[in-house]
């Protein structure tokens, strides 16, 4: 057995060149489902027609971080695009919210230095000929994404709205991306004027279990794993789908812990009993976590 300063690097004992399992949302590491390609082709497509809102829906774990990221990549190596990206939008006010705007386009407003004593219509004001200066007379398109978007409040989501009022005879002067879970649905179903302005809306399903043993390999193979043989076998993917439901987060995650035990354990290949054991002690980790709870609260 491994020693554990083997364990912490075991991606390196193991023959790759990076962490194939990392959850952060690194965009090299973006598997292309036929989902999730095609809703970044979506969405390139609104932002380069200029259609205004976009909304992808999706649970916990589906890759809508990842899929923001991605999206973030690609207008990255266009010059004619102005971007940017809120993560967490937990706004207090509609106020709070231009304020952030006008910061994070560097927007020249009246009182700049206190932007705390603009009042809503003159950061609206400023920000409209911001748009349209850069928009009609630089011919750069403005976007702004918003991930976590179920954190939205409706004075935030009403502005939002207001702001996809200012657009041409052909084109909106503001792109929106929203990504959000389910809970985002259930805010803007009963604002019929919002929902009327979606130009493009998705929800992200989880993988199958093809999908989820190409998601496994492609990680490995970006992360450098060179040997012919197979590193996870079929009957131990079937096991890691059977338990992450198809969620990728989750496949990472359970994908994580099970290459440390191989190292742990010495061996080279993952079968379905390495998975399950792992497993095992997920659940009765989390059994014991949840009774520690349940001790304290009584």
């Amino acid at each position: 057995m491994l020693s554990p300063e083997h364990a912490i690097g075991y991606y390196s004992v193991l023959g790759f060149e990076r962490e194939p399992f990392s959850t952060s949302p690194d965009p090299e590491f973006f598997y292309h489902t036929c989902q999730h390609d095609m809703v970044l082709t979506n969405l390139l497509i609104e932002l380069r027609l200029k259609r205004g809102l976009s909304v992808v829906f999706g649970d916990v774990g589906t890759g809508k971080t990842t899929l923001s990221r991605r999206l973030l990549h690609e207008l990255n190596k266009r010059g004619d695009m102005i971007f940017h990206m809120i993560l967490n939008p937990a706004f207090n006010n509609e106020a709070q919210f231009l304020n952030s705007l006008v910061r994070n386009f560097n927007i020249d407003c009246p009182g700049n230095d206190d932007l705390k004593n603009n009042d809503i219509m003159e950061l609206r004001d400023s920000i409209e000929k911001f748009f349209i200066q850069k928009t009609l007379e630089e011919n750069r398109t403005i976007t702004l994404i918003v991930d976590e978007a179920q954190k939205l409040d409706l004075a935030t989501l009403e502005a939002l709205r207001v702001l996809l009022n200012f657009e041409t005879n052909s084109h909106k002067l503001i792109q929106l991306v929203l990504l959000g879970q389910l809970e985002l649905y259930a805010k803007v179903i009963h604002m019929s004027n919002f929902m009327d302005r979606i130009s493009f809306k998705f929800t992200l399903n989880p993988l199958d279990v093809k999908e989820t043993k190409e998601l496994i390999n492609f990680r490995i193979a970006k992360a450098g794993y060179r040997l012919d043989k197979n590193l996870f076998l079929d009957e131990a993917v079937s096991e890691i789908y059977n338990y992450s439901k198809g969620y990728p987060r989750k496949i990472i995650m359970i994908c994580h812990k099970v290459l440390k035990e191989l190292v742990m354990q010495d061996s080279m290949i993952v079968d379905r009993q390495l998975v399950m054991d792992v497993i095992h002690k997920e659940k009765q980790f989390s059994l014991a976590l949840e009774n520690e709870n349940l001790a304290m609260m009584n």
